[in-house]
This record gives structure tokens, sequence and C-alpha cells, in this order.
């Protein structure tokens, strides 16, 4: 092999290299996200606990709450901040204790703007490109980050690290990196899965609340 041909292979092997390596990295992630789609929507049921921040050091601000969700195929029960919203398949009740009062309202399950609970595991589907990113060790649990970047351009998002437990496919954290400077970090502190669950749960019991203001938006 003379001078010029081996500077054609290591040209070759320069270029090549490290598309596989992307394209492997990629299909690792995509792999792995795979997994968790899939235990996820394996379960009857899913109640969660969670930590939220949100976080922007230029703006000086730091806000920080818990709350937990149960969620039975798109049906959930979230408390946060003070609000309950209880979503039964057909509406959305959001009940303030310290306004008493209700507010209902229709929502479109297929709409891709609307946010809900059940979503939230399995928003990573579309819209992103995806890679591996650093490997964590907390509390004993090895955790995977995948790094999510938006396809769309005008996303205000920038990036997305989604932590998975590498032994139980449980999405541990999430952490949003907005295009502000502002970061959103949910941590689950308990997931557990396929409990016994009163079978009136997500519905919506007006007798409960004859002395909160009831607003039907629509």
């Amino acid at each position: 092999m003379n001078f010029k041909e081996m500077k054609k292979l290591i040209l070759l092997l320069l270029l090549t290299v490290p598309f596989s390596m992307y394209s492997q990295n990629t299909n690792d992630a995509k792999g792995l996200l795979k997994e968790v789609s899939q235990k996820v929507k394996g379960y009857t049921n899913i109640s969660i606990d969670f930590k939220y921040v949100l976080e922007n050091t230029a703006e000086n601000v730091r806000q920080e709450t818990r709350g937990d969700v149960v969620m039975e195929g798109d049906k959930y029960v979230l408390n946060i901040l003070g609000i309950t919203r209880i979503y039964d398949g057909k509406k959305i009740y959001n009940i303030s204790p310290e306004d008493e009062e209700v507010t209902i309202s229709s929502v479109d399950i297929d709409d891709e703007d609307s946010i809900t609970p059940s979503k939230m595991l399995s928003f990573y589907e579309d819209g992103y490109t995806y890679a591996m990113d650093i490997i964590q060790n907390v509390k004993g649990r090895k955790i995977q980050y995948v790094k999510l970047t938006p396809i769309d351009s005008n996303s205000e998002i920038k990036s997305i690290l989604l932590g998975i437990d590498a032994q139980t496919k449980h999405i541990y954290n999430l952490i949003q990196m907005g295009k502000n400077g502002t970061k959103t970090t949910l941590t689950v502190n308990s997931f557990k899965t396929d409990e016994p669950i009163s079978k009136t749960l997500f519905n919506f019991d007006a007798s409960k609340y004859k002395e909160y203001y009831i607003n039907t938006l629509d």
C-alpha cells in the first residue's frame, strides 16, 4: 500500500467511524426508550410521587414543589400546588379548595398540544432526535441518561435529559433546558404500579363540592 492509498484509507476511517458510532448511539438510545415505553404501557395503573423544580439563575428564580398522580390509561388524578385535577376520560375537573371553585372543561386526548400526565411518560416518542448521554450512580441505582433534542428548530426547548433506571426501565427524572435559560427538573420519588384503586377514583363527585362555585367552560 503506497502513501496515497494509505491517506485515502485513513480519511475513509475518519469519515466512517464517527458516523457508525453516532448511528449506534442513536439506535441504543431509541432501543432504551422503546423498552421504557413498552414497560409503561404494560401496567394497568401507575402511581407516582414527584418533586418539581424550576430554576432560572439569570432571573434569580427558583420554585420547588411536590405532587402526586395516579394514572389508568388516559384517566388520572393529579395533585399539585394545592389543586386537584381529575380527568375521567371525557372532562377535566380542576378543584381549588383555596378558591372554593371547580372548573370543568373538555379535552381532546388526541390533540398534540394537550398535555396530560400519561403523555409525560411517552412524550419522547415523536419530535426528537436521541443520543445516549452520561451514566450516574444514584443511591446504588444506575441511571442512564438519554439526550433528546427537538427536531423543530423553533421549539422553546433546547434539550431534555431523560434519566432512566437501567434495571427497572422506569423514568427516574427529566431535566429540561429552555432556550431562555430556564431549567426544569422533575424527579420521581416513588413509582408504584398495578395497585388496587377505587373504581370511583377518577369520577367527579359533585356532592362533595356543594359550596363551591362551579365554572363550566364548555
